[in-house]
């Protein structure tokens, strides 16, 4: 016997339902994750140094045909305060050169620092680099080849969105454990707003694959 189709009026409605509920639940959850990242990145984004290191590294950023960005210059900027109180520090500078820049950023900030007074034979470049996590094996290796001993004896500046995601890699390629961070200030405000919603993802590309 041939079954009788059965009419449903409210089925599709019950579906849409089911499925906005998950949609918004799911929207929820995201907005609760980038959250508790925002606040580990701003947690983590502040000048934290204890003792008196040896070596200061300054992680690299975009550098422009007239010179360092603003980002970067603000990075050396604040390494500059604290190489002018601690003058025997040995500056690492570190960043290659990326198809739109002019220079490696290592050889833009070396060019910047000695402008301002750092002597030259103070400073390692480490100018290879594409990436945070090329930042930190590259300047591990240069360290290493230096004898360098790098455990609570290099303090890390970069702009403040940047230092979380230098912490983890930089324990994770073996750097043992940083003896502090220097929070550069982040004086451009389009690419604050645009690191706010960018350093999340990158952090989290980095945990899973930065390896």
């Amino acid at each position: 016997m041939k079954k009788k189709n059965t009419y449903r009026p409210y089925s599709g409605h019950r579906h849409r339902r089911i499925w906005s509920l998950l949609f918004g639940s799911l929207s929820v959850l995201l907005l609760l994750f980038f959250a508790i990242l925002e606040g580990a990145i701003y947690l983590h984004g502040r000048t934290d140094l204890s003792g008196a290191p040896k070596v200061m590294v300054v992680f690299g950023c975009k550098v422009e045909e007239r010179g360092p960005s603003l980002l970067l210059q603000d990075r050396l900027d604040t390494a500059l305060d604290y190489w002018k109180e601690n003058p025997d520090t040995l500056v690492v500078v570190t960043g290659g050169k990326g198809k739109d820049e002019p220079i490696s950023e290592a050889q833009s900030m070396y060019d910047y620092l000695t402008a301002n007074g750092v002597e030259g034979e103070k400073i390692l470049m480490e100018d290879r680099s594409r990436n945070t996590w090329q930042n930190v094996n590259y300047t591990l290796d240069l360290l290493e080849e230096k004898g360098i001993e790098t455990t609570d004896n290099v303090v890390a500046v970069s702009s403040g969105f940047h230092l979380l995601r230098i912490e983890m890699l930089w324990e994770r390629a073996g750097g043992g454990e940083l003896a502090g961070t220097l929070a550069a200030p982040v004086t451009h405000r389009p690419s604050a707003v645009q690191m706010f919603f960018r350093e999340p993802l990158a952090l989290v590309k980095s945990f899973l694959m930065d390896r």
